[in-house]
């Protein structure tokens, strides 16, 4: 796949924040702890199906601290219908516990010791870096990687990758919101098996011949 013109990824970027200036994550939070953990029980799952259980967890459990009284076996009862629970309940127990014993049961603006806690991974951590903390992070989802793939704004065998690409590819200005506006254009208009070009405000742009 050949790489889009500089010129026109710009544009690109232009386009969706034209259309949505102020874009953000689909994962209902309240604090920087709860989307974490939002983040990491939403792998494998999707962002509506983690709401309808985070509602109910985060009612029993908002803080660390309750995280780590509600215990294992309790968030697992209230997570149950997300894919992975049983393990997803244990990393939210062990990560709780380890925000408190050494962050004070704070988030960490930190990748090591975010990727240091169970269940947190380098696409989980740059969307906590990215969201809470305004880092120009980009965290390459299934998403992402397929749109940035087909449409040519940054081709790569491999997450980071694209990652690395997208990140040297997409103009300064646009890079603290870039993660949103792909994620949003990948779920919504460059779905898997038919992209909604007929929708889609950057298809003059696209090197997709589909």
């Amino acid at each position: 796949m050949a790489d889009m013109r500089l010129a026109a990824v710009a544009e690109v970027f232009r386009r969706l924040r034209d259309a949505n200036p102020h874009p953000t994550t689909e994962l209902e939070y309240a604090s920087p702890f709860q989307l974490l953990v939002a983040v990491v029980l939403s792998a494998q799952s999707t962002d509506k199906g983690v709401n309808i259980a985070t509602r109910r967890l985060f009612a029993l459990a908002p803080t660390p601290e309750a995280m780590m009284d509600l215990g294992e076996a309790g968030i697992a009862e209230q997570i149950k219908t997300i894919g992975l629970y049983r393990n997803k309940a244990k990393n939210t127990a062990r990560l709780s516990r380890l925000l408190v014993e050494r962050h004070g049961g704070e988030v960490p603006n930190d990748r090591t010791a975010l990727e240091a806690l169970p269940g947190v991974g380098r696409k989980t951590a740059n969307v906590v870096l990215n969201t809470i903390f305004g880092e120009p992070t980009m965290a390459v989802d299934t998403h992402i990687f397929r749109l940035a793939n087909r449409t040519g704004l940054a081709p790569g065998k491999d997450v980071v990758e694209v990652e690395k690409r997208l990140l040297r590819r997409i103009p300064k200005e646009y890079l603290r919101d870039a993660h949103h506006w792909l994620i949003l254009h990948g779920r919504y208009v460059c779905v898997a098996r038919k992209p909604k070009c007929d929708e889609c405000s950057i298809r003059d742009l696209c090197l997709f011949k589909g």
